[in-house]
């Protein structure tokens, strides 16, 4: 089993001192990722529906700070060796494909192949509107997205034709040390899972009970059996508040028996502690 830690860019790590000294930390601990969550902007006042919580709001203020992923995974890049850098997840349909390829195989390359590249259509609408996307139109272009992606890594002269993003005999440099970056598509609902099963290298579904997740993860094998890929490939991403605390092991064994690959924890259990990512690395990590 292997263990991150999502939310990694919020509350005190926003500060570059404190984020440092976190990555760090979470690397000596046997953490084997960081992830990063995304907001280009917060509308006050938004009336959208947050999905993940019964409250229908995001943790935290409007005015929280949320740096940019990719700007700080590259940040506390310099300062680790190992830990895996990863976006969970990167709101894809707001982004420029083509610049976001060079950004992420630069930051690929620099780190030496250890980006883990997470997205999702998003939910804020409001958002959309301020960047100038249709809100509607952002499962379609994650869809195209990932396509695009996936050509200017891996061919020479790069060519692509789709639905929102064209363009011929394109060449990106540098690129990923492995000639592509795992994509790992976010998302809670059945139709994440089919587009993670038809596209991923992985899914990444919010916090769930096991039912739920167990039904979610058969749907996105399902969908890669039927688009002719191998589902024992697809990586499967989750965890939560349970994955901590004394049933911490209970859970992250009863997640492997789901076929979890990876078991995130959220970064606020650690803001307050200086000790604990050690303490999970001795109490949870090393006995997983």
């Amino acid at each position: 089993m292997r263990f991150g830690i999502i939310f990694a860019n919020t509350g005190p790590w926003a500060d570059p001192e404190k984020a440092v000294g976190f990555a760090r930390a979470a690397e000596a601990a046997g953490f084997e990722s960081i992830w990063t969550v995304e907001h280009v902007v917060v509308p006050a006042g938004y009336r959208s529906t947050y999905p993940y919580d019964p409250s229908g709001r995001m943790p935290g203020a409007d005015d929280a700070a949320i740096p940019d992923p990719l700007v700080w995974l590259a940040f506390v890049a310099s300062a680790t060796t190992r830990l895996r850098l990863g976006t969970g997840v990167l709101i894809l349909p707001q982004r420029n494909p083509v610049v976001l390829a060079k950004e992420l195989s630069t930051l690929d390359h620099l780190s030496g192949g250890r980006c883990l590249l997470g997205v999702g259509i998003g939910w804020l609408e409001e958002e959309f509107d301020a960047i100038g996307v249709p809100f509607a139109e952002r499962a379609a272009r994650t869809d195209d997205a990932v396509g695009a992606l996936r050509a200017l890594w891996s061919q020479d002269r790069a060519s692509y034709d789709g639905r929102f993003s064209r363009f011929r005999d394109c060449i990106v440099r540098p690129r990923p040390v492995t000639g592509t970056i795992p994509v790992h598509i976010g998302g809670h609902s059945p139709a994440a899972a089919r587009r993670a099963g038809r596209l991923g290298d992985g899914f990444f579904p919010a916090v769930a009970g096991h039912r739920r997740l167990a039904g979610l993860f058969d749907t996105a094998r399902a969908a890669a059996e039927a688009g002719g890929r191998d589902p024992d490939a697809l990586e499967l991403t989750t965890g939560g508040d349970g994955a901590v605390g004394e049933r911490a092991l209970d859970e992250v064994g009863a997640l492997a028996e789901l076929g979890v690959d990876r078991v995130v924890v959220p970064a606020f259990v650690f803001w307050r502690d200086p000790e604990a990512l050690a303490r999970y690395g001795e109490q949870v990590i090393a006995r997983s």
